[in-house]
């Protein structure tokens, strides 16, 4: 069995977060994973969220009937300027005492720093992590880590390497599906990345929506002016609106019997957001149970 959550991410620029689990609830939802918004966690900022912020998620909560699983902060702390990095690393022990209070024990993350200097980011991820350890354990909060496109490490193999390497049980794998052209520069092998985090007893989470393959067709799938700039472009788009190969998804998921945390990210389609986010619902049911 799976907890299938609901990134909530379209719904933010019309709704406070609390509202987003009523949302939640009213499309079927039992849980969501709340992405970086202005009110409680903004991208590389100092969380926001105050006690009546989280007294107001907590009654959310039990009026909607809808748990907040996760949490998805996205801190530089692995920053190549140590100033930077020791700011992220306070953001982070900020946001271990939020989801303490929401009494929440999965966050996923991102490894961030600059993959123009991807040594000295390696180097500064390890640092923090080493800092922010008690932290972790202090308040017994499980990490999953996934390689994000222009992150430093934007390759699975080498993403389950770096979360091998730290050596505690706490700290796990996130897949995302729409980064899986990413993860493997192209050659969109989920079922192998799939069973190697598995494998390593590292898969905790797996992110849902699609995208293109941006390795086909001269690299164009995706057009980037001028070509070769220093951006990497990527998608959250529905199921079955992109080239992630769904079935081999599903069926190896099935396969490793994994049980963990399963989120819904489509995101940059809000007019059809609640289209979307029930019919992952009910594809994710149909495939892996809930």
């Amino acid at each position: 069995m799976v907890d299938i959550a609901l990134d909530p991410n379209m719904y933010y620029l019309s709704m406070s977060t609390a509202d987003t689990l009523h949302k939640a609830a009213q499309l079927g939802f039992k849980y969501v994973e709340l992405s970086p918004n202005n009110e409680f966690h903004l991208w590389h900022h100092y969380p926001k969220a105050d006690r009546a912020f989280i007294a107001e998620l907590k009654q959310a909560e039990k009026d909607s009937g809808v748990k907040v699983r996760t949490l998805n902060p996205v801190f530089n702390w692995s920053s190549p300027d140590e100033a930077e990095r020791q700011a992220q690393v306070r953001n982070w022990r900020r946001l271990l005492e939020l989801a303490d209070a929401l009494d929440v024990r999965d966050i996923v993350s991102e490894f961030s720093g600059d993959r123009n200097r991807a040594s000295r980011s390696e180097q500064q991820w390890y640092k923090s992590i080493e800092e922010l350890i008690p932290h972790f354990e202090k308040y017994g909060i499980r990490l999953n880590m996934e390689a994000h496109p222009y992150d430093f490490v934007e390759l699975h193999d080498r993403a389950l390497e770096l979360v091998r390497s730290v050596d505690k049980d706490w700290l796990g794998y996130e897949y995302c599906c729409p980064h899986t052209f990413h993860l493997s520069d192209g050659a969109g092998d989920a079922d192998r990345m799939i069973r190697t985090a598995a494998a390593a007893g590292k898969l905790r989470e797996v992110h849902v929506s699609d995208g293109f393959n941006h390795r086909i067709n001269d690299g164009n799938r995706y057009i980037i002016n001028p070509p070769g700039a220093d951006v990497t472009v990527h998608q959250h788009n529905a199921i079955g609106n992109g080239e992630v190969p769904w079935d081999q998804v599903f069926s190896t998921l099935r396969e490793v019997g994994f049980d963990g945390v399963i989120s819904v990210c489509i995101f940059g389609w809000h007019e059809r957001a609640d289209e979307y986010n029930k019919a992952a619902l009910e594809r994710l049911t149909q495939e892996l149970g809930a």
